[in-house]
């Protein structure tokens, strides 16, 4: 890969106190412009990951690096780090606080010392990015779970951060919902933020992603999505189940009706355009 990393850990190590080695040795990196899923079991180090990444936690061993300067853990070093990565977690109960959306919109640039005018700039660019501008004077009480996550993300988004972390970003989000959300994701993307995402979708993954890490016993696997999903091996480490896209790819092709080096399905709509007279195609629920 030719492009440039933007955040990366060099051999970084983690344990929780009294608790084992979450992480050991880690390298790995976030490259621009690359939509990247992180994927593994439940206590595979996802979270921990994503705390190291945005300096939540610092690694006991190695270091966290932004290009190619070590992160200092000072409040100049952070604050740094704090406009090149956001974090947003997977419950935005446990992010939002202020009375109204814009308030807490505003929270992140207010603490750079930045000017009103600069500040009204910022959330009123993040409100329309999450497409929640109507809502700028709504208190966060009063939103709806979808509602409070587009806050949520847009409070992250006002920071102006080359890389924007989302823990579970679908999680609890109706179909609909979810649609919207990709949609602004694409955008973001579209707009030069650089996506990292945390999910055990991997029907997700494989349709939104262009690399994959997944997290296994045995360390972090990073690579192409269509590549990386169709590795079996690593999903039954990962505890992460085959694909539906994959799967479908391999039937295709054992029926002769994909050739060998074309590109499979990652949507029913994919897939019922790949197959004339299929029909309208449902996707299994997870």
């Amino acid at each position: 890969m030719s492009e440039p990393v933007l955040v990366a850990l060099r051999g970084a190590s983690y344990a929780y106190e009294d608790g084992p080695t979450v992480l050991s040795g880690l390298d790995f990196s976030v490259r621009a412009g690359r939509a990247l899923a992180l994927l593994g079991r439940n206590g595979s180090g996802k979270t921990t990951l994503m705390r190291l990444l945005s300096g939540g936690l610092r690694p006991h061993t190695g270091q966290l690096t932004v290009g190619d300067d070590p992160v200092r853990y000072d409040r100049k070093g952070l604050t740094r780090l704090r406009t090149t990565v956001q974090l947003v977690v997977q419950d935005p109960d446990d992010q939002l606080f202020a009375a109204s959306v814009a308030q807490d919109v505003s929270f992140g640039p207010l603490n750079l010392g930045l000017p009103d005018t600069a500040v009204r700039a910022r959330v009123a660019e993040a409100l329309a990015a999450l497409d929640i501008t109507a809502l700028a004077d709504r208190p966060t009480h009063l939103l709806s779970y979808g509602q409070r996550k587009r806050t949520a993300i847009a409070g992250a988004v006002a920071m102006r951060p080359r890389v924007l972390i989302l823990d579970e970003p679908t999680a609890g989000l109706d179909p609909d919902g979810q649609e919207r959300l990709l949609a602004t994701l694409d955008g973001l993307r579209g707009s030069g933020t650089t996506v990292v995402m945390a999910t055990h979708d991997v029907d997700l993954a494989l349709r939104w992603a262009d690399d994959t890490a997944l997290l296994t016993p045995s360390g972090v696997v990073t690579g192409p999505a269509a590549t990386t999903l169709a590795r079996t091996d690593l999903l039954e480490q990962a505890g992460l189940r085959l694909p539906w896209g994959i799967a479908v790819t391999g039937l295709l092709r054992a029926q002769g009706l994909l050739p060998a080096l074309s590109p499979g399905p990652r949507t029913a709509d994919e897939l019922a355009a790949m197959v004339p007279g299929l029909g309208p195609v449902t996707l299994p629920r997870p």
